[in-house]
């Protein structure tokens, strides 16, 4: 951590270890991801007794990785696309830091250009840490925005991206779409594909159906909050062996038991305590999918309370994403970036070339004397087939020497289970506590107010729902940073209380 304003929010109190305790404490995290692992994790430093319950056969929820076999019958590595690891995600971090304290499995993306249909090109190579110098430097050198635009801009309009509050942006922007907003602020077209449709893509959702808060919140985490940067890492080999397998490791050492292949049906009181199918337990983290949760909320009547209910229901699921990923019988040209984002190109949001980074591809890559690539398209409308073929064919115009290149191997991942953030749905949100004492809550789709997000969200709310059951218990929390929860320029948050 680089910040010096990054906030410390401070850990409950209390006893270090819960076997001091009259009677030690049982909990049941449901849901093996990036959450649920967090929460078994700070209350397993504290002494509490732990099961995972984990639907999948694989840690690591969305950022997991598993064997597969190509059609040829060789063995890969396979997961559910690319991620990136901000230096900002400081409780991801913490998470990661258990189990590799120096973060050794991590490798930095040095650069991650974006390009555009008109073959406009952005870069984040070189940017000044501080901000706001740091945002004016990105738009300046843009080839998409030019000096008349910062100009044209609607200050007034515009003085949230820059004055962000953490929960006040949501009161203020989320009954916004992101499109409008940005209109609203003469934000100029061809910037908001580069600069701003790239990151709420990133959101599953195409910025008509995004809230302007959550974009509001991505700007001052990523750029005007933080001096972290936007350079990012990134695992040097698949998701299981960089880090869920020596995070499953250090947390066996800890006592914690795992359940995995075993999906979690329901909750429901056991006298004073709980009962997740058969298992008791003293407290219950629900670190499901949106999926997931709704099933088990919805057939556990001991979880009666109808406002809480409505708000877990409500929950929306974001429009599907593709991964397709290739095994190509010829390298991709040694100048490609790992990582190219694209706006205006439809359907492909970025390509990642895996061999430039991850162990297994690397070694594929040369044993055939090919490469890795894998594509990537959010907020799918389109069947998979023809996805899969325009896909293609914008990796050829891309990158036009894997034309003449065999496909060897391919595989899809298509899903839907990523939660929307959608407009008007803060506030609607469930969060971290619930009605029940003993029940939490942790995901990347709950509600807390700090500014987090994605793979940060996750975590953050996973070291919340942890420290809610330790406080319960008289055992001492786990503290948590953040980016500042305010926008660091006081004239701009007046300016944008004052409102478009």
């Amino acid at each position: 951590m680089t910040d010096r304003r990054a906030v410390r929010h401070r850990a409950p109190t209390g006893a270090a270890d819960a076997r001091t305790l009259r009677h030690r404490p049982e909990v049941v995290v449901v849901g093996g991801g990036i959450a649920g692992l967090t929460a078994a994790t700070g209350l397993a430093e504290r002494g509490v007794a732990v099961t995972v319950v984990e639907r999948e056969d694989e840690l690591g929820g969305r950022v997991s990785a598993w064997t597969d076999r190509l059609a040829d019958g060789s063995t890969v590595s396979m997961s559910r696309g690319f991620h990136a690891f901000f230096r900002q995600y400081y409780n991801l971090r913490a998470l990661l830091r258990r189990a590799d304290p120096e973060l050794s499995r991590l490798r930095p993306v040095a650069d991650y250009p974006l390009v555009d249909g008109e073959g406009r090109r952005d870069t984040f190579r070189g940017l000044p840490s501080t901000p706001p110098w740091n945002a004016l430097a990105f738009a300046l050198r843009s080839p998409t925005f030019r000096v008349r635009d910062l100009l044209r801009l609607n200050a007034r309009a515009a003085a949230p991206l820059a004055a962000v509050s953490v929960p006040g942006t949501y009161d203020q922007l989320d009954d916004v779409d992101a499109a409008t907003f940005l209109e609203r602020i003469n934000f100029p077209p061809a910037a908001r594909h580069l600069a701003f449709e790239v990151f709420s893509r990133s959101f599953f959702a195409p910025p008509s159906e995004m809230s302007a808060a959550e974009l509001a919140t991505m700007f001052h985490l990523y750029f005007l909050g933080s001096s972290e940067g936007l350079v990012f890492d990134v695992p040097d080999s698949a998701y299981d062996t960089a880090l869920w397998e020596p995070l499953r490791a250090y947390l066996a050492g800890l006592g914690v038991r795992f359940r995995t292949g075993a999906e979690a049906g329901s909750v429901a009181r056991d006298g004073s305590r709980w009962s997740v199918d058969g298992l008791a337990a003293d407290g219950v983290v629900l670190a499901a999918d949106v999926s997931g949760l709704q099933s088990i909320v919805s057939a556990s009547p001991d979880l009666a309370d109808e406002e809480w209910r409505s708000r877990v229901l409500g929950l929306r699921i974001a429009p599907p994403f593709l991964v397709h990923r290739l095994w190509l019988d010829r390298p991709v040209a040694p100048d490609r970036p790992a990582f190219l984002a694209t706006g205006g190109l439809d359907p492909l949001d970025n390509i990642s070339v895996l061999d430039r980074y991850e162990r297994e591809a690397a070694t594929w890559a040369a044993e055939h004397g090919g490469s890795v690539v894998e594509l990537h398209a959010y907020a799918c409308a389109d069947e998979v087939v023809a996805l899969r073929k325009q896909l293609v064919d914008r990796l050829h115009q891309l990158y036009p020497e894997t034309a003449g290149a065999r496909i060897v191997g391919e595989l899809v991942q298509w899903r839907r289970d990523c939660p929307l953030f959608g407009v008007g749905d803060f506030a609607r949100r469930p969060r971290v506590r619930t009605p029940f004492d003993g029940v939490v809550l942790a995901g990347d789709g709950i509600r807390i107010d700090l500014p987090v997000a994605l793979m940060e969200r996750a975590a953050a709310t996973g070291w919340h729902a942890a420290n809610c059951l330790l406080a319960r218990w008289g055992l001492a929390g786990h503290e948590l940073t953040t980016v500042p929860v305010r926008g660091r320029f006081a004239p701009l948050r007046a300016l944008a209380a004052l409102g478009g």
